[in-house]
């Protein structure tokens, strides 16, 4: 397999897609239908400094690997992609795509709060086969303001084109993170799969006493047994239990704490031992902060309801 190319600014992009030279050094927009692009080169894997935000649709035959994972793009889609996460074209029929692209070095944000904000938006991490899919009415939305970046972009630079700029990528991430959010609810099947999936997994994990030998799961560990991303998971949990994964993790070992500590014998620190606990001051904390009590003020409290 070939070494990812690294592309650090928009401009070598620009060059490497066999599209014009931008407008703007730091940002901006292309048509798919605008990429030339030999076979050879269309095999290798991609690596940039910047966000990308690809609306691709109308595509027959192309696919796109990310990490261990592949998407067909027979309908319209969107993908997102951070700084130095590597995008992998194989067989793409170029000229069978449309839709646009931006990229967005993050210099061209610094200043600005959507700097730091963009980096909460978690579906920048998702895998390609997670991708966006959009109604037709939320693609023309999309469209509108991609759109109206490329315009501002085109209409060259004064006093109120970045902040312009700035405002139009940030109402652009957000209308995304509204239709992801519409996505977990709408495909309710998908996501009840998943969502079962989970809780045989850590089922299992907490009946086979892995707790002991392995410690307690990751978000890491169950995403990956999933076959999903971290992000990914955590946001489809927040939209469905108002939880992330980890906040369900640990409920879990919660519930198994109060149930060795109200039908066993065993003291606290052999509880946290067995929870997979290094020490356990971590177990009382967690404890606490997710009950409100001790570990030894909640069996005392079970003893004395048993005891009426």
């Amino acid at each position: 397999m070939k070494t990812p190319l690294k592309v650090s600014s928009v401009s070598a992009l620009h060059q490497f897609l066999g599209l014009k030279k931008p407008s703007n050094p730091l940002i901006s927009i292309f048509n798919f239908e605008d990429i030339q692009l030999e076979q050879e080169t269309l095999l290798r894997g991609v690596t940039t400094d910047f966000y990308t935000i690809a609306l691709k649709k109308e595509c027959a035959g192309g696919k796109c690997k990310y990490g261990q994972q592949y998407y067909d793009f027979d309908e319209g889609i969107m993908y997102f992609t951070a700084p130095h996460q590597v995008l992998h074209f194989e067989d793409a029929l170029l000229d069978r795509i449309k839709g646009l692209a931006a990229i967005i070095h993050p210099d061209f944000l610094q200043g600005y709060d959507l700097a730091s904000v963009i980096k909460n938006y978690g579906y920048f991490s998702y895998s390609v086969n997670e991708a966006l899919f959009l109604s037709e009415k939320e693609e023309k939305s999309i469209m509108h303001i991609m759109e109206n970046i490329n315009t501002e972009i085109d209409a060259g630079m004064d006093s109120f084109t970045q902040d312009l700029l700035v405002s139009n990528i940030d109402l652009l991430l957000k209308y995304c993170d509204r239709f992801y959010n519409r996505q977990f609810l709408t495909r309710k099947k998908v996501n009840n799969d998943v969502l079962s999936k989970l809780e045989n997994l850590l089922d299992c994990y907490f009946k086979d006493d892995k707790l002991t030998a392995n410690g307690i799961p990751t978000v890491q560990f169950a995403a990956s047994e999933l076959h999903i991303s971290a992000n990914y998971l955590s946001d489809m949990l927040r939209v469905h239990t108002g939880q992330t994964t980890q906040q369900h993790i640990q409920n879990r070992v919660i519930d198994k704490s109060k149930e060795l500590l109200s039908l066993t014998a065993m003291s606290v620190s052999e509880i946290a031992y067995y929870l997979g606990f290094g020490h356990p001051q971590s177990f009382h904390r967690l404890f606490r902060n997710r009950t409100s009590y001790s570990p030894m003020e909640y069996r005392q409290s079970f003893n004395q309801l048993n005891n009426h």
